[in-house]
């Protein structure tokens, strides 16, 4: 059966939520009020509901306008990008792939891989994103990343391994904890500084924390964390990609724990939305893929 509201019915209705009101509704559609209240009253009618009732000077919605407004929004959403697909596909390559990756991966690696798009698509802008555990997953559940990589696939994507990054706790030289010359116990550094970097997500993961400690500086970036401990000030599981000259020259020692000296993270590669991604960010997929030994 063939639907009997159209696009822009379903858009008035929206709009009269939004807006608050059918008089904002029109001015915000460029339209006169009682187009916009025709509109609504054809949905009512056709469909046989009642989606607002008038109490006092405002349209407030009924629990049936309630239902109706929220399955219009993904209906809308859905032929949007549905459009914004189609308008990506027939000009070529994207004009913007925006890119969420987790701030662990090598800095290095990604910038070398971005260069290695840029040369092929010169006229493609990258917008990338770098965040921290739960702010990865935001972007994707947000729609407003193409590709991300992240340590965790979230409920709805499906995403394949990149990569494992392994975190080694360290400390500096001449930090206390080496100077107890024996193999440490997770007690032993409960007396001491711990430094995380901070999950960039709305809802902070409290689990990332894995360690109970009297101190703890929290930072926003691994860079930060990294130049804290090359300063004696705590000590951290980082990076091993990141701190390889520190490791070298022995400003960095690793800390001799019993258990849990070395951690190790997987990073997913996910294509956010597959069914309609364009050839860049496919392509962008492969570079990356193809740079790293998962």
């Amino acid at each position: 059966m063939s639907p009997h509201i159209t696009l822009e019915q379903w858009r008035s209705l929206i709009e009269v939520v939004d807006a608050g009101g059918y008089a904002q509704a029109a001015e915000k559609l460029c339209k006169s009020q009682s187009a916009v209240s025709y509109a609504v009253q054809k949905i009512e009618s056709q469909l046989g509901v009642k989606a607002f009732e008038i109490q006092g000077r405002k349209a407030i919605l009924t629990p049936t306008g309630q239902m109706l407004y929220r399955r219009a929004l993904a209906l809308v959403d859905e032929a949007n990008e549905l459009e914004r697909a189609a308008h990506r596909l027939s000009a070529g390559w994207e004009a913007v792939i925006t890119i969420a990756a987790e701030i662990l991966f090598p800095a290095k690696l990604l910038l070398n891989c971005l260069e290695r798009f840029g040369q092929e698509s010169p006229g493609t802008r990258v917008e990338l994103i770098e965040s921290v555990l739960g702010g990865t997953t935001d972007a994707l559940l947000s729609g407003y990343v193409d590709l991300a990589i992240s340590p965790r696939i979230p409920p709805g994507f499906l995403g394949e391994l990149l990569t494992r990054i392994r975190l080694l706790a360290v400390a500096h030289a001449d930090h206390p904890l080496h100077h107890l010359g024996r193999e440490l116990s997770h007690r032993d550094l409960r007396h001491y500084r711990h430094l995380v970097v901070r999950d960039s997500g709305a809802k902070r993961d409290q689990r990332a924390v894995t360690v109970e400690v009297d101190q703890r500086w929290t930072v926003s970036q691994v860079a930060t964390s990294i130049q804290a401990v090359c300063m004696g000030y705590g000590f951290a599981w980082l990076p091993e990609t990141q701190i390889g000259e520190e490791l070298r020259t022995g400003l960095l020692k690793p800390l001799p724990l019993r258990e849990g000296q070395l951690r190790e993270v997987p990073l997913y590669l996910i294509i956010a939305n597959p069914d309609v991604a364009g050839p860049g960010v496919r392509h962008m997929a492969n570079i990356l893929k193809a740079s790293v030994i998962p």
